[in-house]
Formats: C-alpha cells, structure tokens, sequence
C-alpha cells in the first residue's frame, strides 16, 4: 500500500489582499505539516480570491514570464523547499503575449519539495471569468517525480464537465484534486459531483473549497477527502479549518480489478 497524508487549508478569502492571505495559507500549512501531512492543498485563486477591480495590481506575472518567478509562487517553492513538501492551488496569472496583448489566467500549480512540478491553465470558465480570463489550452496530469505520483489538477467549474476527470485518469493520474471557489446555494452539487467524479473514475479525489464572502457571493465550504470507492475520509463544515485524510494510491489498482469499470465501456454504442 502506498498511503498519503493530504490537508486541505478551507480559508476564509480576504479580497484583493494578496499578502494578507498567503500568510494566513502558510500558517494554516505549517500546522498541516505538523500533523504529517505531506500534500497539502488550498481553495481557487486563495492570494486574492476574484479581485476584478484589480487585476493588474495583484495577478501574478514576472519579466521572464516564467511560472517559478511569480512573487507568490517562489515564496510557496520556499516553503515547500524547507518543509520537502508538496503544494496544490490556484492563483490569478498576468502573461503578456509577444504582440504586447495581456491575457489573464487562473492558474493552478502543483509545487513538490521546492520545484515547480506542473501547471493547468484553468480551461472551463464561469460566469465573471468569461468577461477576464482566458480559458487554457490543454488538459493533462502532473507527474510529481520524488514522490512517485500523478496529480489530476482541475479548477472549480471544471467539476462539472465529466471528460476533464475521465481524461485525466485515463492518462494515468493517481488522485484528482480540484481546487473550487464554490458559492451558496450549490452544496449538494458539490458534494455530489465531487463523490461522482472519483467513483466514476475509481481514483481518489480531493475536492478543496473555500469559505467566506466576497462582494457577489458566499461560499459555504464542505471541502473533502474521497477515496476511489466514493467514500468519505474527511470532510469539512462551513467555517474556516483544516481537513486531513489518508488516501492509499494503491487502492485505484484493486478497485479496477474487482470492478472492471473502465474496461466494461461500450464505445461503439456512444
């Protein structure tokens, strides 16, 4: 068996304080650590939550353009370096194209002892996100080499479309992560897609959601820790904490085994 430690920090999102939020994400992270955690995973865009009025102040960008050179970024490789551990989110990203065009993206991460592992331009926009973002161009897993595993990162809405989850499994992740901003009144849509996802697809998922108010929504939290038989490890309430479960990534393999899931498609029929 290959067990896993994995936290999810649910915090409560102040708008548009980006330095404010990152200290209270790495504070809620050391106690993660501390608890032997060894992956640990924050809510959608959790250094600013969706701060349109101002976007070009607190999105993330850098004259190289490089990903490891983002201001929040190198500080989550620092203390991912220090703790050897691994770091999964979302932040809002600033690229400015060759013809001088700027694009904004919600950009996830996968950060593992100090190195960038991968990135997932968010590719299913919602509702504001239409009018400032840029969908990404691809979806795939990321291979975080020291631990051995395949992360399947998706973001918020992407929960909805049942092909980024199935794609993603299918092109070997190990557990599905989804980091969420989702608001009141879609509880019962969370937790039910979130459950569907890992036993459609027979893998464990982490479904990390975030609690508080902005100025067009509120968000109720329920963050979770499911395994690849749709059970629940852990879950959270409504209000600001830390989950922990073990996952065993091992499991995937024997669930497949017994139940033949994937295999049993009938592809010429849909």
């Amino acid at each position: 068996m290959t067990i896993i430690k994995i936290s999810c920090v649910q915090m409560d999102i102040k708008q548009c304080s980006k330095e404010e939020n990152i200290e209270k994400a790495l504070l809620m992270a050391k106690d993660a650590i501390a608890a032997g955690t060894r992956i640990i995973v924050f809510p959608e865009v959790f250094s600013t939550g969706f701060c349109y009025k101002d976007l070009g102040f607190v999105a993330e960008t850098s004259p190289s353009q490089r990903v490891e050179e983002y201001p929040a970024i190198k500080r989550l490789l620092q203390f991912s370096r220090v703790h050897g551990c691994i770091l999964i989110g979302s932040v809002i990203e600033k690229k400015v194209e060759c013809t001088d065009q700027i694009r904004y993206h919600n950009l996830g991460f996968c950060i593992e002892s100090g190195d960038l592992a991968g990135i997932y331009r968010k590719t299913h926009l919602y509702g504001l996100e239409k009018r400032h973002f840029s969908r990404g161009e691809g979806i795939s897993p990321i291979r975080l080499e020291r631990t051995g595993i395949t992360v399947g990162l998706q973001i918020c809405f992407d929960l909805r479309f049942p092909e980024v989850s199935r794609k993603l499994a299918f092109e070997g992740a190990d557990v599905l992560v989804t980091v969420g901003g989702f608001a009141d009144p879609k509880s019962s849509q969370w937790k039910a897609l979130a459950t569907t996802r890992a036993i459609e697809n027979q893998i464990p998922h982490i479904a990390c959601n975030r609690v508080g108010t902005a100025p067009l929504a509120s968000y109720f939290g329920r963050s979770m820790i499911i395994n690849a038989w749709g059970n629940m490890k852990a879950e959270a309430e409504g209000f600001e904490c830390l989950i922990t479960g073990e996952i065993d990534i091992d499991e995937t393999k024997r669930i497949r085994g017994k139940v033949s899931l994937l295999d049993d498609r009938q592809l010429d029929l849909y």
